[in-house]
């Protein structure tokens, strides 16, 4: 039986369809808020503005704040300060995952119920307890805050969500099929393999991987012709909803590895990384991570779906390897900080870690 497994399921309420975020106010009544603070982005916010009716209602009194473009810990300090200068209790964040982070992050710390309102689906941010933290300039801190806090509700229309650029939901896609690659060795060991929470988010991984292997080319297809179909509804609901399940269920076991360490190290350091998306950059640490392994049948095998999705498969092939190896230490030696990294059943060493960049440089350059 474990004994440090913490399961943190996810928002208290959810709701994805059309006219779903007519039913804001009713959750508002549910929490007794008044003063409800908007924290929101610029292009977003103007694209959901005519789903946001409920801005209208009298009984609520709303502020607004638009955020920065970083979860850092500099907004959290203005969201302090707007809570307290209008005495708000209920914070509400419109827009994407560093938006929702952000909010999730200064909620926890003020003591104050948030909602959430997505605008895209790029990735599981909406849904979990924990934000990753980046400075204003964009560079990762390194570190997640992660808060026992869930969103008071997670709601949100795919006619808006179909509206954002494609970009961030092919992203999205290869953030979470990183669930299952990320997670899988680690919930395959034996002293893990009959743990019902975890049994539960090796399902919830596999669902993600099938899903968006077999369903990806037809749902970008349908975004790009602007129609929330079924299978756009589907993948977009399992980027951001559902992948947050397999880290909720599983806690530390399920919720990352190698491939999400190597996108914090490249974002630490190496400031040309800040022109990929966060599931870009994941994408390749799914290659990585496998080259790690020496799982080179299933980098073969991951191949056409990445040339599909025009997602990268080396730091040559973005532009971004480092000439100076001083910056490879130190991405190694970061990535070797992490606790999750040390749950593959492989013995990870700085030296295997920092080989494998060069073995996958390698491999990929030969293909």
């Amino acid at each position: 039986m474990l004994t440090d497994l913490k399961v943190k399921v996810g928002p208290q309420f959810y709701r994805y369809h059309v006219g779903a975020i007519e039913f804001v106010p009713e959750v508002l009544q549910e929490f007794s808020a008044k003063n409800v603070l908007i924290v929101h982005g610029q292009v977003s916010f103007e694209k959901a503005k005519p789903y946001l009716d409920f801005l209208n209602h009298q009984e609520f009194a709303f502020q607004y704040l638009r955020y920065t473009g970083e979860c850092s810990y500099y907004g959290a300090e203005r969201i302090a300060e707007a809570v307290k200068e209008n005495q708000i209790d209920f914070i509400i964040g419109v827009g994407g995952g560093k938006l929702t982070d952000l909010v999730g992050y200064a909620a926890h710390t003020l003591n104050v119920n948030f909602g959430v309102i997505p605008t895209l689906a790029s990735n599981c941010a909406p849904w979990t307890p924990l934000s990753v933290m980046y400075k204003e300039s964009g560079e990762s801190e390194g570190k997640s805050e992660h808060f026992l806090r869930q969103a008071a509700f997670f709601i949100t229309d795919p006619e808006l969500v179909v509206d954002a650029p494609i970009n961030y939901f092919i992203a999205g896609l290869a953030d979470t099929i990183a669930k299952w690659y990320e997670s899988d060795a680690i919930l395959q060991q034996e002293h893990l393999k009959n743990e019902p929470f975890l049994q539960l988010a090796g399902y919830t991984s596999e669902l993600c991987k099938t899903a968006i292997l077999n369903n990806s080319a037809k749902a970008i297809a349908d975004m790009k012709a602007g129609v929330a179909t079924e299978e756009f509804i589907h993948l977009s609901e399992i980027i951001f909803a559902v992948a947050g399940l397999v880290g909720g269920l599983g806690d530390k076991y399920a919720r990352n590895a190698i491939a999400h360490a190597m996108h914090d190290g490249m974002s630490k350091f190496i400031p040309e990384s800040h022109n990929f998306l966060h599931g870009e950059k994941v994408a390749y640490g799914i290659f990585y991570q496998l080259a790690v392994e020496k799982k080179w049948t299933q980098i073969d095998a991951l191949i056409p779906f990445y040339q599909e999705l025009e997602l990268p498969t080396s730091l040559k092939r973005m532009n971004i390897l480092p000439e100076d190896e001083a910056v490879i230490d130190q991405i190694v030696a970061f990535i070797d900080s992490k606790e999750k990294v040390h749950l593959l059943p492989i013995p990870i060493t700085v030296d295997l870690l920092k080989e494998s960049i060069f073995e996958l440089e390698n491999y990929i350059n030969e293909r």
